[in-house]
């Protein structure tokens, strides 16, 4: 009963067996491996645009650090939700990797942020000629750390807003493919044809062993991404192992299966949840992560035999048995009936 993070799962059987087959022989580094062709055609194809500029690194912390960078100058900010996980989880990379530039918190409901709010923070902003920050790229995490996802309108919205203001747009995609699944559009739709500029497309948490695309729209960031990622120590070597993994994970539409697979099991647990009296919703699940209270009593028996998620709001050791504690809970592509069943059993007691 492991629910405590995507990034826990195993990695799927077809991408191990692909790193094993290309373990076989030898081929050109740095990105010169005939796979990387493949992948990088392959993605075109995906998101209808033939011209982006396409780059692997192992990490989504380097793939937001190294866009963002790309894209901010070191004296500009980057406009973000108050939850982003450029802002709560990435130890200020995306400060490093950018020289020092700051990051300027848009408030919102759901993990998001809206237009209008962007548009006041961005006229708050370059209002102190040169004591103050400029502005810089706005980002957003598509699904967010909270498991709500922005619509396809929104998207459009907030690009709009800041396109008014001449800035980029970048999408953290680390759950990419998940909103996508749940929005039931195409990558290009969610992507360049809302307005966004450049997408971190995560697969880490969807059944890769580590490793997340870099895609640029308009190629006339490549090159400079290309010196960033070298300059910041995320150029492999045997680039190969990470070129296998995104063709296997391309190949027969495994990517949507996997998050399909796994948004589902989500929707399961939430239903079996909402069945349960006393259980509450922090935000009405659209992936594969819930955020759920319920009792005290009924967390200690999950814990007491071996179920793996963290406790997001409250502490186990309190002594009233009936305090709703808040749960956050993340299936990935692998969860089985069996297991969410079980877990559902030991809540209910």
């Amino acid at each position: 009963m492991f629910f405590a993070s995507d990034n826990s799962g195993p990695v799927h059987p077809s991408v191990m067996d692909a790193l094993v087959h290309v373990n076989e022989s030898y081929a050109m580094p740095y990105g010169a491996d005939a796979l990387m062709d493949n992948v990088r055609t392959r993605i075109r194809e995906i998101f209808e645009a033939p011209e982006a500029a396409v780059y692997l690194v192992a990490t989504g912390t380097a793939a937001n650090s190294l866009a963002l960078a790309t894209l901010c100058n070191p004296w500009e900010t980057v406009f973000c939700s108050t939850v982003a996980h450029i802002h709560e989880d990435e130890c200020n990379a995306p400060e490093f990797y950018t020289g020092g530039a700051k990051l300027t918190l848009v408030k919102g409901d759901d993990a998001k942020f809206t237009a209008d709010a962007l548009r006041e923070a961005v006229e708050k902003e370059e209002t102190r000629g040169v004591h103050g920050p400029q502005r810089g790229p706005v980002s957003m995490t598509q699904a967010t750390e909270r498991g709500t996802i922005y619509s396809l309108d929104g998207i459009r919205s907030i690009a709009k807003t800041a396109k008014a203001f001449g800035l980029p747009v970048h999408m953290d995609g680390a759950r990419f493919t998940n909103a996508l699944v749940a929005l039931d559009c195409s990558a290009a739709e969610m992507t360049w044809k809302a307005g966004v500029d450049v997408v971190s497309f995560g697969g880490t948490k969807n059944g890769l062993m580590g490793v997340e695309a870099v895609i640029f729209f308009d190629p006339k960031h490549a090159w400079e991404f290309e010196l960033r990622r070298k300059r910041g120590a995320h150029l492999f070597s045997k680039h190969r192992y990470l070129s296998a993994q995104l063709v296997a994970y391309l190949d027969d539409d495994l990517w949507l299966r996997s998050a399909k697979a796994a948004n589902d099991a989500t929707a399961r647990l939430a239903r079996g949840l909402k069945q349960i009296e006393g259980t509450t919703f922090v935000h009405e699940p659209a992936v594969n992560m819930i955020f759920a209270g319920w009792s005290r009593a009924g967390h200690q028996r999950l814990h007491d035999a071996g179920a793996q998620y963290y406790i997001w709001e409250g502490a186990l050791d309190g002594s009233d048995p009936d305090e709703i504690l808040t749960a956050r809970l993340v299936t990935d592509w692998s969860m089985t009936d069996e297991n969410i069943g079980r877990f559902l059993d030991l809540v209910r007691g």
